[in-house]
């Protein structure tokens, strides 16, 4: 009998890890592997709509250095934005999160940004948490890498990386879509919680 109750009780937890891996990787975006009970490594891979004209911009100048208008980098300038994260390049495709953030122009000689991301999801379990870059970002540059330096919620403990490029830009509308992919490791179903270690 007793190894009966065992077998059943196996049984519903390997079923139970078999849903909540399935929860996660149904998430277009995101895909999902468990290394052990303290690691969890996840690659998440979404497209950028930034639109920076027209009549609904979701970027926004709200600073600028004595410099910036005579400088063909336009070094000195700040942005805000509050961007819609889209499962694929199509704006019209699902809205899985907004990235919010400041982008500062801070190389004197090539359109570098100093860069500061919050990227926001709003779908399924993840609803709620986010992945924080912050780095150098040289738009001439093909594939852009930056550091994931933390995360809230479900990306608790987020270390990484992103590799961003643009997909498209039309220049009509000032529109581009940047794709990103981001590789990140976070803690495991014993490290979330780690607050209630301590009391």
């Amino acid at each position: 009998m007793a190894n009966i109750n065992a077998g059943v009780i196996c049984l519903m937890f390997l079923s139970l890890l078999l849903f909540i891996s399935n929860a996660e990787n149904s998430l277009p975006f995101l895909k999902t592997k468990v290394i052990g009970p303290h690691l969890k490594v996840s690659k998440l891979h979404f497209y950028v709509q930034d639109i920076a004209g027209g009549d609904n911009p979701t970027v926004y100048e709200v600073a600028r250095a004595s410099i910036t208008g005579n400088s063909s980098v336009r070094f000195g300038q700040v942005k805000v934005m509050d961007h819609l994260i889209t499962a694929e390049a199509d704006q019209a495709s699902a809205v899985v999160g907004r990235v919010q953030g400041l982008i500062t122009s801070a190389d004197l000689g090539v359109m570098g940004f100093a860069t500061n991301l919050n990227f926001y999801f709003t779908v399924g379990e993840y609803n709620g948490s986010t992945i924080s870059i912050v780095g150098r970002n040289e738009i001439g540059q093909a594939t852009r890498e930056l550091p994931v330096v933390g995360g809230t919620g479900l990306f608790r403990f987020a270390t990484g990386y992103s590799i961003s490029s643009t997909y498209s830009y039309d220049a009509a509308t000032s529109h581009s879509v940047i794709e990103y992919t981001f590789y990140v490791k976070t803690a495991g179903a014993r490290l979330k919680n780690i607050e209630h270690e301590f009391m």
